[in-house]
């Protein structure tokens, strides 16, 4: 059973410790805030197991130790084991940290036998978390926006925590799981938090003296309107000398007081937001005037793609808001600064449950771009309901946009939405940690199997666990995402939500409404037609072959029959089934399946510390309730719709 003690450090509790701190450790990690970091862990470790570090020239069971090696870059990191000594070498003091963790990963593994040298390296460069909090309470969206886990870490009382210990800690949770920065306010920049950039930089200052012993560099949201709202100039035109002015002077400002500042992060022309749009440029007029304010200082700026029309008509059908992102952004191609990263969602919409890979993603060679997904469960469950979205990243981070098995980067970076808060938990749900160390595990390789990430995950949140734990937690982490996906949404269908919340079953919640969210189910049929003969032409945005499989509901993915086409309930899947018998089954199926994972965690009481197993079970209650809800409430409405009935016979209302 887990240390009561260790019941908010999530997956390193101290006896994750136990095998590199039982040991004679060798470190010669030089000066820096990431080298001091290593020393202080491993001498604490040392201390409560009985280990010792030992001075140069000793001997020693672990050695970490700087060394040039040619394309470890600052990050990466050797490892290897011989003649019993276990040595992790790099080339940057981030790399020894990150070799750090890999050993305390392992465990007694990184002890036994011999291994050949390895070469560990992040694929990705950027591993990042978006913080969508709010420094002052918002009226409507609160302290952390789509946030199910408390409030912020970073803000309390309007202004920057004055004990930030807490995001200590959290920065020590991010680097061993491979996150290298972070983004700590809303991308909906409001009046108070647009200050940050200019006269509340101190604050900013503070948290990034926190995260920087963990390799962690800090970014800033920041409001295109920033010259208006901050500096007092009558326009934010990107091409106009006095806004470039601004914002080279306001960044100079900012890299004094924080010098290895990551950069900006920008939402603009979407939901309100203030963007180029409004003096006639480019979103690569508007990305590029940041860029040009960051060069000098090698920060970066995250422009963020997420643009459609959010006024749409719904009696119009012409308009698609999965069609958005490609047609706001493909033509710009190649037109942006080298340090500008266009961040795109991994599906057209807005982190549905089931969506397929945005089509912008491979279409623009000449731009760098990031992959965003979101750990804070908006749409799935909201850390209410288990959901571990490993597998649905996963398929995400392995889609080829030509078809091919190939195994190439698509993106210069990982973007997640932050699912931790100051809940004693992290995340709400004990569970939902998981979600957050996957994403920094896929991050690192994304080519990663998810299964073996929450492997890991298991084994350090609970060391020495016996296999009944592991199996167990298996069991109800497994298929939770295709769990969730049953009682909710069939077949590629979304946005089925209670407006605003968006947390339980609504099923015309945002039918006729201007956020472009529709299904339109009638009694003939339903889903949305996508197809280039006779919809909105969105299948034709994928190149060969996925615009040809998307094209026909012959060849559509089951999944993503609805996402593409509007079908007859009779219509028959791949499957076997007709749609309509399919809603049917897979709702009851998935309430089954929720009520066997509340069982099989109620069987775990006696292996869980006892306040983490209470939480999870009182999670489960509402999840199963939740689940018969939507199941009922869909099952009525598709009865109703098409007048057919269930072919098993059971209740539907």
């Amino acid at each position: 059973m887990t240390d009561p003690g260790d019941i908010d450090a999530a997956w390193l509790p101290s006896a994750a410790f136990r095998a590199v701190g039982s040991r004679r450790v060798l470190v010669r990690a030089g000066e820096g805030p990431q080298a001091g970091t290593v020393h202080s862990e491993l001498a604490e470790a040392c201390a409560r197991f009985g280990g010792r570090v030992v001075p140069d020239g000793a001997d020693a069971d672990l050695v970490l130790a700087p060394a040039d090696v040619d394309g470890l870059g600052d990050e990466g990191f050797t490892f290897e084991r011989r003649g019993g000594t276990t040595t992790v070498t790099a080339s940057g003091q981030r790399g020894l940290l990150h070799g750090l963790f890999h050993v305390v990963r392992l465990g007694e593994d990184a002890f036994t036998g011999e291994r050949a040298r390895e070469v560990h390296r992040p694929a990705l460069a950027t591993r990042m978390l978006d913080h969508w909090d709010n420094v002052a309470v918002h009226p409507v969206m609160g302290q952390v926006e789509r946030g199910y886990a408390g409030g912020s870490l970073f803000w309390a009382d309007g202004r920057a925590r004055g004990d930030l210990d807490r995001v200590r800690a959290y920065g020590r949770l991010l680097a061993a799981c491979g996150i290298n920065a972070v983004a700590i306010n809303n991308v909906n920049v409001h009046a108070t938090e647009a200050h940050l950039l200019t006269d509340r930089i101190g604050e900013v200052a503070a948290i990034a003296d926190v995260l920087r012993p963990y390799g962690i560099r800090t970014h800033l949201s920041v409001t295109f309107a920033a010259p208006v709202v901050l500096g007092g100039l009558p326009t934010a035109d990107p091409l106009d000398e006095a806004v470039r002015t601004w914002w080279a002077e306001a960044t100079r400002r900012v890299y004094e007081a924080i010098g290895d500042f990551g950069g900006y992060v920008v939402k603009a022309d979407s939901e309100g937001q203030p963007g180029p749009f409004a003096y006639g440029r480019s979103h690569a007029d508007g990305a590029n005037l940041l860029a040009a304010a960051l060069e000098p200082y090698g920060g970066t700026v995250h422009w963020r793609a997420f643009v459609y029309d959010h006024r749409q008509d719904w009696r119009d059908r012409s308009t698609d808001r999965a069609r958005a992102a490609y047609d706001h952004f493909t033509p710009l191609d190649g037109r942006f600064a080298p340090n500008a990263v266009l961040q795109v969602k991994h599906g057209p919409m807005d982190f549905q449950v089931r969506e397929p890979v945005s089509p912008l993603i491979g279409a623009m060679p000449r731009t760098r771009l990031a992959v965003e997904v979101q750990a804070t469960q908006e749409y799935t469950g909201q850390q209410r309901h288990v959901c571990w979205l490993g597998p649905m990243w996963s398929e995400a981070l392995r889609f080829r946009p030509d078809g091919s098995v190939s195994a190439g980067r698509l993106a210069d970076g990982l973007v997640a939405v932050s699912n931790a808060g100051d809940d004693p938990f992290w995340t709400g749900h004990p569970l939902a940690q998981a979600n957050l160390y996957t994403f920094g595990r896929l991050a690192w390789d994304p080519a990663a199997d998810p299964r073996a990430v929450l492997d890991e995950w298991i084994a350090l949140t609970h060391p020495g666990a016996p296999e009944r734990l592991v199996d167990g937690l298996h069991a109800v982490l497994d298929g939770s995402w295709s769990t969730y996906e049953k009682y909710t949404a069939p077949l590629g269908v979304g946005f089925m939500v209670q407006p605003g919340h968006h947390y339980g079953p609504s099923v015309d919640g945002y039918e006729y409404s201007p956020w472009g969210t529709y299904h339109f189910a009638d009694r003939d049929g339903v889903g949305v037609d996508r197809s280039a003969a006779t919809g909105t032409g969105y299948a034709a945005q994928y190149a060969k072959p996925w615009s040809e499989v998307y094209e026909s509901p012959e060849t559509c993915p089951d999944e993503l029959l609805l996402f593409f086409h509007h079908v007859s309930y009779g219509h028959v899947l791949h499957s076997g089934k007709t749609v309509i018998q399919h809603i049917y089954d897979t709702h009851f199926e998935g309430v089954e399946e929720a009520e066997e994972a509340r069982r099989v965690w109620a069987g775990l009481a006696d292996l869980v510390e006892p306040a983490r197993h209470a939480r999870v079970a009182e999670r489960f209650e509402e999840q199963v309730r939740c689940a018969r809800e939507w199941r009922d409430q869909v099952n009525s409405y598709f009865l109703r719709k098409s007048g057919v009935p269930d072919g098993r016979g059971r209740t539907v209302y």
